[in-house]
C-alpha cells in the first residue's frame, strides 16, 4: 500500500481490480474481526471485542449481493452471536485444517479462487491467502503472513481493518456512490 502526498493510503490497481471481481469475503475472526485479545472469566465466560465499523461494512455487503464467511481456529458462542446479528450464516468454527472449510464454502457457493477475498493475520491463514484472488492481512499480522498478501490494512485487527476491506471491495464494484447518496438523502 502507498501513501500519497496528504498521509492517505492510496489502494495499488491490482488490489482495486482483484476486488471487483469478488464475491465472497471470507473472515477470520481472533486477530482480525477482534484485536486478538481473549478474556476468559472464572466462570468460563469468553469476551471478544468486535468494532462496530466493521460490522456496518460487512453488513454494507452483504446488502449489495457480496457474501461473508467466517473461517476460525477458535470456537465461541460470542463468534455465532456476532455473526447472526451481522447476518453471517456461513460460520465455520475449530477449523485445525481452515483449506477444508474454505474448499466447502468455495463449492457450496460454486465459485472460482478469484471470486474470493480473505483477510488473515497469522501462519495458519497462510494456505488460503495463496488460493484466493485479493489475499489480505491485517496491520499488525507479522511478516511472514504480510509476504503472502496483496493488500496489508492501515488498521490493526478489531481496529477498522475489516472495514478497509469492505468499503474497498464496494468501491470497486460501484457500490459506494448509491450508499452515500442514500445516507445523504435519508
Amino acid at each position: 500500500m502507498r501513501t500519497d502526498d496528504s498521509g492517505r493510503h492510496e489502494t495499488p490497481d491490482a488490489a482495486l481490480e482483484a476486488a471487483a471481481k469478488i464475491r465472497l469475503l471470507i473472515l477470520d475472526v481472533d486477530g482480525v474481526l477482534t484485536d486478538g485479545g481473549i478474556i476468559l472469566d472464572n466462570e468460563g465466560n469468553e469476551f471478544k471485542s468486535f468494532h462496530v465499523r466493521d460490522g456496518h461494512g460487512i453488513k454494507l455487503l452483504i446488502r449489495k449481493g457480496v457474501d461473508v464467511a467466517i473461517i476460525t481456529g477458535r470456537h465461541s458462542k460470542v463468534v455465532e452471536r456476532r455473526a447472526h446479528e451481522l447476518g453471517v450464516k456461513e460460520v465455520h468454527q475449530r477449523c485445525l485444517n481452515k483449506v477444508i472449510a474454505y474448499e466447502q464454502i468455495k463449492e457450496k457457493f460454486s465459485l472460482q479462487d478469484e471470486e474470493i477475498a480473505y483477510i488473515g493475520d497469522d501462519v495458519v491463514d497462510i494456505p488460503i491467502l495463496r488460493r484466493v484472488g485479493l489475499p489480505v492481512t491485517v496491520a499488525d499480522a507479522s511478516e511472514d503472513v504480510r509476504r503472502f498478501s496483496a493488500f496489508v490494512t492501515a488498521n490493526r485487527g478489531g481496529r477498522g481493518a475489516v472495514r478497509e476491506i469492505t468499503d474497498l471491495i464496494l468501491k470497486a464494484k460501484g457500490f459506494w456512490k448509491g450508499i452515500i447518496d442514500d445516507y445523504v438523502k435519508a
